[in-house]
């Protein structure tokens, strides 16, 4: 049973004018693919985070809600409809993820790409945030997306290392920290971000050790939440979380030196995207 604290309710009742723009334009947010708790709050603040290169993921994280199946060909004129999507829903921050496509040789990143530049073409005032996949550390492809220039580049660990084997199978912890290395060696202006789930069962001394190689890998922003198992099929909920304890990350956050830290039980890592910037 849940706690007190995580009685946040979803509803989709307000959201039916966003979500038919979506389904218009035949574009997809991973805020309907993985159930985020805040989707009716984002949605009615007219915030989303569009899921590109179709629904279908390549890799079986064992806490995500996306489907794990053959995924579809890609799109070319999807970052087209994304531009148009932004452009008639009137947002100020775009967030842009996609499932993992391991089947493709530059691992999407060219969609990525192409995304923020058809954004900054129709809308030039409008800030971008790429939450990439690892795309298997190729540096080809992370220089794709490095040079399409968005405002920040997120690419999540998610959890510790120790947890790896049966929470993010198919991921590494160690390539994943490298690709952050990489992004500030390729654009050391360029702002880095990462998110981290809580309750999986890791040890605040763990979370604590994350934060610190994130840092060591000049990681600028970091959100922080509660894990929430999508389905009894999921991997189960350990710990939940005090909202005391996320406060306390979020205060050794700062004094680590990350630029801005989102520390709270309903923090994901898209939530409150655009103040990441201020």
């Amino acid at each position: 049973m849940k706690p007190a604290w995580l009685n946040k309710k979803i509803s989709l009742k307000d959201c039916s004018t966003m979500k038919q723009s979506l389904r218009d334009l035949h574009l997809e947010t991973v805020c309907e693919q993985a159930m985020c708790p805040n989707i009716g709050e984002c949605f009615l603040r007219k915030v989303a985070t569009f899921l590109i290169l179709g629904k279908n993921c390549t890799r079986s994280c064992s806490f995500c809600n996306v489907t794990k199946a053959k995924p579809y060909p890609v799109d070319d004129r999807e970052p087209e409809r994304v531009a148009q999507a932004v452009a008639q829903l009137g947002l100020k921050h775009v967030v842009i993820t996609s499932v993992t496509r391991d089947d493709l040789a530059d691992g999407g990143a060219g969609i990525f790409a192409d995304t923020v530049r058809q954004i900054n073409r129709k809308l030039p005032s409008v800030t971008v945030e790429l939450l990439i996949p690892d795309f298997g550390l190729s540096l080809t492809a992370l220089e794709t997306v490095v040079r399409s220039a968005p405002e920040i580049i997120a690419h999540n660990l998610e959890t510790i290392p120790s947890l790896y084997k049966t929470v993010r199978q198919g991921a590494d912890y160690s390539r994943s920290l490298k690709l952050l290395r990489l992004i500030k060696d390729m654009a050391p202006k360029l702002r880095t971000k990462s998110g981290l789930m809580l309750g999986l069962g890791e040890k605040p001394d763990e979370i604590l050790a994350v934060m610190k190689d994130l840092r060591s890998a000049r990681c600028d922003l970091l959100s922080i939440g509660q894990y929430l198992s999508p389905s009894k099929k999921h991997y189960p909920v350990k710990d939940y979380i005090l909202p005391e304890q996320f406060d306390y990350y979020k205060e050794k956050g700062r004094e680590l030196g990350f630029l801005h830290v989102q520390s709270a039980p309903y923090v994901r890592s898209s939530y409150l995207a655009d103040q990441y910037l201020s």
